[in-house]
């Protein structure tokens, strides 16, 4: 492993921070893997971290020069928390940070909209990661994923909508290299997959590889946020409802060659996410 100051990967159990940190122990970087019961990660340095208690931030943040940030799930303010903590990071010494957003918000937009935009003033080596929607919400633990498995079923207000989904392992690997190289991207980067892909189209990806057909259901926002709020907050399940009209709207039919740009290889398409066996079925 090499020696001087460790990465702090923020979320090193979830999605992309697992990923990440695997790259990065891998490749021999020193790794602080943060989360909540600083739990165990294979090569890496467990630390306990929680952005509502800023008790676990300074020694997070001890021997660190570079940070992966995953916003706090869930919070509509996430900018009331992350920013002290960023502050308080570089006057640590770190330099260089990566913030986790979304394609669907924009510098100075809602929620995280706001840490992009203070970014470029606290660090001088910086990028800010906006992944379309991942592939994984058809293949691993998410609602989509899980009816998919029970009911042979996605439903969505998505209609015909299209979108670039990416897979987290290009999300991990383009981190890597933001993190890694040695000039910083300095800029935002709209992560897609190599295609758009309607909802419909999705559902009959799975269906040809698996051999278990699958059904886009299509619901109107109403029927889609009413199905959601049985299940979680009605604020939360409004503003999925809202996310899934603007994909009917075309705001996620895009696609980008960053991926390509950042690690050098061509991002991968759903089907072969899909053949790869993701825990479909």
């Amino acid at each position: 492993m090499n020696g001087g100051p460790a990465a702090l990967v923020i979320g090193a159990t979830g999605t992309t921070g697992s990923r990440l940190t695997a790259l990065l122990t891998a490749a021999g970087h020193p790794v602080k893997a943060a989360s909540r019961r600083a739990a165990p990660v294979a090569g890496a340095e467990p630390v306990a971290f929680d952005w509502s208690d800023p008790a676990t931030h300074t020694t997070a943040l001890d021997g660190v020069d570079r940070l992966y940030l995953v916003p706090p799930p869930g919070d509509p303010d996430p900018a009331a928390v992350m920013l002290p903590f960023l502050r308080l990071a570089r006057a640590a010494g770190v330099r260089r940070a990566v913030l986790l957003s979304s394609s669907a918000i924009p510098e100075g937009g809602p929620a995280v909209g706001l840490v992009h935009r203070a970014l470029p003033g606290l660090f001088d080596q910086w990028a800010v990661l906006r992944p379309s929607w991942f592939m994984q919400n058809f293949t691993g633990t998410h609602a989509h994923a899980d009816g998919i498995r029970a009911h042979g079923g996605i439903w969505s207000a998505t209609d015909a909508g299209r979108v670039g989904f990416v897979d987290a392992d290009d999300i991990a690997a383009v981190a890597f290299h933001a993190l890694t190289d040695e000039h910083a991207p300095n800029t935002d980067l709209v992560l897609t997959g190599p295609e758009t892909l309607s909802y419909d189209s999705v559902a009959g990806i799975i269906g040809e590889v698996t051999g278990q057909p699958v059904t886009h259901h299509r619901l109107s926002y109403e029927q889609m946020r009413d199905r959601l709020a049985a299940q979680i907050p009605q604020e939360f399940a409004a503003l999925l409802a809202a996310m899934d009209r603007a994909i009917a709207e075309g705001s996620e039919d895009r696609v980008t060659d960053a991926v390509h740009r950042m690690t050098g290889r061509p991002a991968r398409s759903f089907r072969d996410h899909v053949e790869r066996g993701r825990d479909i079925g």
